[in-house]
């Protein structure tokens, strides 16, 4: 439909509702003659009378009749999705689809989501629950809004927000690591002979890991790949083996001696953690919200 039909559909509407061109002039804010003419140019197009005149006003033919049929629906329609974009604005309606790995979900996202929650209550959320190289992957393709993910390399299109510094360790139980040396020559490397528990590989954790672990010439021996820091921490309190973590997870399992560091030659190098979003001009205001409250906080 060409544009000025739709205006011309406009004023046939509003003529239809009223059944008095007068008072359809009022409520568009146009002249009586201009109705007029707009009336006679639709009964041109379509090749059919529309109205019929008389002293009262105007009165709609069948032909005129099975078109407004028609045109009130899709008006109508128009006017029901203008009062819900009213509705969204007004309430602060919205949706945020939020992509971030199991174990940033509880240590980090759950806290940010538990005030944004409260403060904007109409705002559907959605989590997406993979590791940070995915989620890039699923922000690039915009499938997701916001990443919570490690620091990427690369940052061109997105801006990236650092919520924190984490560290790399190992770590056991005090009984596992007292077993292991039991069972190992004075001075060997831990993690030659002991089970450690890694996440897959692919994996940015894993591969900032791999990283220091080839630089510092260290060869675990007896990997085991699991696909959750969580289940890895898990079973590492249980005393499964040596566990790689983020440090900042297991704070009051290390305080309380639950778990022990297993320290190496050299520290592995910190990382950062941080939201992500692309920078885009069309960005939607609920997403945008959020972006403003992890700034803020």
């Amino acid at each position: 439909m060409e544009q000025n039909n739709l205006s011309l559909y406009r004023i046939f509407y509003e003529v239809c509702r009223t059944l008095n061109i007068s008072r359809a002039a009022k409520e568009l804010y146009i002249s009586q003659p201009a109705i007029s003419k707009s009336i006679s140019r639709l009964e041109e197009n379509l090749g059919t009378v529309l109205f019929l005149r008389n002293s009262r006003g105007v009165q709609l033919t069948e032909e005129g009749s099975l078109l407004y049929d028609h045109m009130r629906i899709a008006f109508e329609a128009i006017e029901d999705g203008e009062e819900e974009l009213r509705h969204i604005r007004d309430l602060g309606i919205g949706q945020i689809r939020i992509g971030a790995s199991s174990t940033l979900c509880k240590h980090v996202l759950i806290p940010y989501l538990k005030d944004f929650i409260r403060e904007h209550p109409h705002i559907k959320i959605t989590i997406q629950s993979q590791d940070s190289a995915r989620t890039l992957d699923m922000l690039d393709q915009g499938l997701v809004d916001i990443g919570l993910v490690a620091e990427p390399r690369s940052k061109r299109g997105i801006d990236f927000h650092e919520v924190m510094h984490i560290h790399d360790v190992f770590v056991a139980t005090p009984e596992y690591m007292s077993s292991l040396s039991a069972r190992t020559p004075e001075g060997a490397d831990p993690l030659e002979s002991a089970n450690v528990m890694m996440l897959e590989r692919g994996n940015m954790t894993r591969s900032h890991v791999d990283d220091a672990l080839f630089r510092q010439k260290l060869d675990p021996r007896h990997i085991m790949e699991i696909s959750s820091m969580d289940l890895i921490i898990d079973y590492a309190r249980i005393g499964m083996g040596i566990g790689c973590v983020i440090r900042e997870f297991v704070k009051e399992d290390l305080e309380s001696g639950a778990l022990v560091e297993v320290k190496l030659p050299s520290a592995i190098t910190r990382r950062s953690i941080g939201f992500v979003h692309t920078k885009n001009n069309g960005t939607p205001n609920a997403v945008l919200e959020f972006v403003q409250f992890y700034k803020n906080r």
